[in-house]
């Protein structure tokens, strides 16, 4: 998304007008061309750098010198690259002043510019045979205040602890963590279209034929319908069947789907789309459910009823879990309802806030996070629906606008 607007973030058109816009600002201003465009595209262009600055503006009020991020969400976040990590460093470095610095293997190097990413940064290229660490030591000072990335392996930070062992090593979740769990426009706009995709992903898994055919071969159909309408599913599962839909976390199996069985599928395959991650559950039934089922299941629904309706800024994360709790309860399922209410989620598919009894933590605008209450009776069923939803001044929305209700399916 453009800022709100509806063009792809990530496609050859965008691309393409950055770079232009890169060249010469006398030729993009040409004739029929809209110079409020051009300031959108400057923006646009600069969200990670502001992103970064933001997060300076946080070290320097915890007196961090450098904050350190490998690959990882963490780095998508502060710099649009979304690559595995390996054996190989590419690591940020934020100074608490001044311009950062990205340490990459220099035949990765060469990718930054092809994929258009925003440079703002210094690149420190290594050789195959070099040592990484070494751009470490020679740019942070021997007794520095180090904040490092939760997701760097342990092996290259031991190794930068060699090279620095006067430095002070601390957790950048308190930089971090602060940064990525208000949502920004651009956040918002890329999951709402997330939303878009996973609405309809559910209505093409609503046609399928479910009877007579294991988990995993239909988490199969699901993985490729997913894939159909451009997300990126990791896996193919997500479906849990009959005395197997009773276990939260089940991994498909070879267990074959029967007239009365319950059903639930996470329908985002562990994927997503344009970075943010797609997480959507719905439940569905092969036949007629039983009134036990029925009954359990509109406590589900108030539940989740109750958990939407309390998701407003200045509450806390345990009173969205007890709103739902409490009504689940008050039905006579609490003792099924064994998981927390929800999880945040942006570029990570399970990241704070935690909407789990115990977090004091004030719900605030921007925030991002699953509503999942579920009722797990073992050896009959479970029921869970998740929805993800967004943090307005005025309360929650969510990005979905599937129906919740179950589905009876052959």
């Amino acid at each position: 998304m453009l800022n709100g607007l509806n063009e792809p973030s990530g496609g050859n058109i965008f691309f393409l007008l950055k770079e232009q816009a890169r060249r010469t600002e006398k030729q993009f201003l040409g004739p029929g061309f809209d110079e409020l465009m051009l300031c959108l595209i400057r923006k646009e262009m600069l969200m990670y750098e502001r992103r970064c600055v933001r997060a300076q503006q946080m070290m320097k009020d915890k007196g961090i010198d450098w904050l350190f991020v490998s690959l990882s969400s963490d780095m998508v976040y502060l710099t649009g690259i979304n690559r595995h990590p390996s054996e190989r460093l590419t690591m940020l470095m934020v100074p608490r002043e001044g311009r950062p610095k990205m340490i990459i293997p220099a035949f990765e190097a060469v990718k930054l510019e092809v994929e258009g990413h925003e440079i703002f940064y210094d690149v420190l290229t290594w050789e195959e045979t070099d040592d990484p660490i070494a751009h470490v030591a020679d740019v942070v000072s021997p007794d520095a205040t180090v904040a490092v990335g939760e997701k760097m392996w342990s092996g290259f930070l031991i190794k930068i602890q060699e090279v620095l062992p006067d430095a002070n090593y601390v957790d950048a979740s308190d930089v971090l963590v602060p940064l990525r769990i208000r949502k920004d426009d651009a956040e918002i706009s890329a999951l709402q279209r997330v939303g878009e995709l996973m609405d309809l992903v559910f209505t093409d898994v609503c046609s399928l034929r479910f009877t007579g055919r294991t988990e995993v071969d239909l988490g199969g159909d699901v993985f490729d319908i997913a894939r159909q309408h451009g997300l990126n599913p990791t896996r193919a599962g997500g479906v849990s069947a009959g005395p197997n839909s009773a276990s939260p976390h089940h991994a498909s199996g070879q267990y074959t789907i029967q007239e009365g069985d319950a059903i639930w599928i996470e329908l985002g395959q562990g994927g997503g789309y344009d970075n943010y991650a797609a997480d959507m559950t719905r439940a569905f039934h092969v036949g007629e459910p039983s009134e036990k089922y029925i009954k359990a299941y509109r406590a589900v629904l108030a539940g989740f009823k109750a958990a939407f309706e309390a998701a407003k800024p200045g509450v806390s994360c345990q009173d969205v879990d007890r709103a739902a709790r409490q009504v689940i309860s008050d039905a006579g399922f609490g003792d099924y309802f064994i998981h927390r209410v929800g999880h945040g989620l942006g570029i990570d598919g399970h990241e704070p806030p935690w909407m789990v009894e115990g977090n004091t933590d004030l719900v605030e605008t921007g925030m991002v996070f699953s509503v999942e209450p579920g009722v797990y009776i073992p050896g009959e069923f479970g029921i869970r629906v998740e929805d993800i939803v967004y943090v307005t001044d005025d309360g929650a929305q969510s990005i979905y606008t599937a129906t919740r209700d179950w589905v009876v399916v052959q």
